[in-house]
């Protein structure tokens, strides 16, 4: 039987005694956490005995609840949003901050993997930079176009409303640099776009999570960042600080005509009344 939890529910809805309605009921309103739930729980909860909750899972096509806690934990690692905030001291406000610190550790061991001035050199350097993102990682994209542009020109980023990725990547070569950023729940088209780069010579820094894996395509850099949360959600705390090091470090290649473009920039501002003084 295919699909999670809710979906192997909805299947067989009209099949079920009384009972298992009511166990499915208690179900569908713990489904984003039973990957930390027990059967002595549920069935302490929905009144009924550890016998009846393992007989309905296996009603809906589970062999075991082991089975389901093991389903639900491989949908939030492929970023659906399952499973809730656990409790912790201090609030969740406290544990969003403590999942985030121990990210940017990660974050921190995984850049000191790589050449991270060879990677801002590249950024730096490129005749025009590229950078493309969609879903989740589009925001994450618009942000590091947005802070290179301060430091550097020809900065572009797609995919652009009404016009396809073939279009953005037309006229990029070697001199160019193409900037992938693809998180979880990626689209099939960033393999694609990976393997076009790659067949047309164009240098590609992907930023990526450590589950993508090398399987995803061919590149010069890989930046690999943790995006797990302790909830339902990612986070992109560790995120956003690469790209303010990386757009920092640009800046500093750029020197002395970064810090005059920074200054056109704001001039350029102040003369459209853009900003708030």
């Amino acid at each position: 039987m295919p699909g999670g939890v809710r979906e192997r529910i909805d299947l067989v809805w009209d099949e079920l005694s009384p009972v298992e309605r009511h166990i499915a009921q208690l179900v569908l309103e713990r489904a984003d956490d039973l990957a930390a739930s027990t059967t002595t729980e549920l069935a302490h909860e929905s009144g009924t005995s550890k016998a009846s909750v393992s007989r309905f899972f296996r009603r809906i096509g589970f062999d075991s609840f082991a089975q389901v806690r093991a389903s639900t934990r491989a949908l939030r690692a492929s970023g659906v949003p399952a499973g809730g905030l656990p409790d912790g001291p201090g609030g969740p406000v406290a544990v969003h901050v403590g999942h985030d610190c121990a990210n940017l550790t990660r974050t921190v061991e995984s850049l000191g993997r790589v050449d991270l001035d060879e990677v801002v050199k590249d950024v730096s350097r490129a005749r025009r930079v590229l950078v493309l993102g969609w879903r989740n990682s589009f925001p994450v994209a618009l942000h590091l176009r947005e802070q290179l542009l301060q430091a550097r020109p020809d900065v572009w980023l797609g995919p652009a409303p009404g016009q396809t990725v073939a279009e953005e990547l037309s006229g990029l070569g070697e001199q160019d640099l193409l900037v992938v950023v693809a998180f979880r729940r990626r689209p099939p088209v960033v393999r694609a776009v990976l393997d076009l780069a790659h067949d047309i010579a164009v240098p590609c820094l992907l930023l990526t999570d450590p589950a993508a894996g090398p399987a995803l395509g061919p590149v010069k850099h890989r930046l690999e960042i943790p995006v797990d949360g302790p909830g339902a959600f990612d986070s992109y705390a560790s995120v956003m600080t690469t790209v303010a090091i990386l757009a920092e470090g640009v800046l500093a290649v750029h020197g002395h005509s970064g810090r005059a473009r920074v200054a056109e920039v704001s001039q350029a501002h102040s003369r459209l009344v853009e900003l708030e003084p």
